[in-house]
């Protein structure tokens, strides 16, 4: 599975061979590769949702709390708020 990747901009390239030097000996194709990784697991979350109020929020079995919340039209959607008038 070998794939090419390309880089033109010059400032990209050097970048790269600057960063391979320092962290990899020189090899620029795990330069990309670690750069790659910790992009991908900086936005990994851990540990707690909750910090040290650890207990304070229960949830229930099968509640996934990272999809999204509207399942239904809101308010502003759907002119309900105009009629309370």
């Amino acid at each position: 599975m070998a794939t090419v990747v390309t880089i033109n901009r010059p400032d990209v390239v050097a970048l790269i061979e600057a960063m391979a030097n320092k962290f990899t000996a020189g090899n620029q194709t795990e330069a990309v590769a670690l750069a790659m990784r910790r992009l991908r697991d900086q936005d990994a979350r851990t540990g707690t949702l909750f910090g040290v109020l650890r207990g304070s929020v229960r949830v229930r079995e099968g509640v996934d709390l990272t999809e999204p919340v509207f399942d239904e039209l809101t308010d502003a959607e759907t002119g309900r708020e105009l009629e309370h008038r």
